[in-house]
């Protein structure tokens, strides 16, 4: 497969663009800057930056851009427009690296993790922009894409063990 991973000197980035060339992919990475020469092939670039001619003929799109400020979080919803309007008309599948606090906590999804009166008030702000972020995907019904959100408490340092839990987009645990 020919993939892209934008934001791929990132912590979910890194992993997913390196776990991409260790199953035999084509990668080609995107970030702002070159931070070392992990990446065989490597566009500097920022997100908003991107033209069409970077996105041609690709499998896939994995989004996995940080913005972790107020003055940054408008990456996460105008970088979705743009990135949908670089790939509309084509078969290109998009992937969004999300936040857990985009996840309901009932079934009747009326709340949200990022809701609850325990949330971390610091993470609020992030995790509304990834909210916006998340309504903006779903406001385009032309394009293939997936969320992917890791685990509320994610470990970079973890070992990967090759199983994945698929919970819809409910808030789910395990031990």
């Amino acid at each position: 497969m020919r993939i892209v991973v934008i934001g791929a000197f990132g912590k979910a980035g890194s992993l997913i663009a390196e776990e991409a060339i260790s199953h035999g992919h084509d990668v080609t990475a995107i970030a702002r800057r070159k931070h070392d020469d992990r990446y065989e092939k490597l566009i500097e670039k920022d997100l908003m930056a991107l033209t069409r001619e970077y996105l041609t003929a690709l499998d896939a799109v994995v989004d996995a851009a940080s913005a972790w400020t107020s003055e940054t979080f408008h990456i996460h919803t105008d970088g979705i427009s743009h990135l949908h309007a670089l790939l509309e008309g084509t078969d290109t599948r998009f992937l969004m690296m999300g936040g857990a606090g985009t996840l309901y906590v009932n079934k009747e999804h009326t709340m949200m993790v990022k809701d609850q009166p325990d949330y971390m008030e610091e993470l609020k702000p992030l995790a509304a922009a990834l909210t916006a972020n998340l309504e903006r995907i779903r406001s385009y019904s032309d394009w293939a894409w997936t969320y992917v959100t890791p685990p509320f408490n994610l470990t970079w340092e973890g070992r990967d063990t090759g199983e994945y839990i698929i919970g819809g987009e409910e808030f789910i645990t395990n031990d």
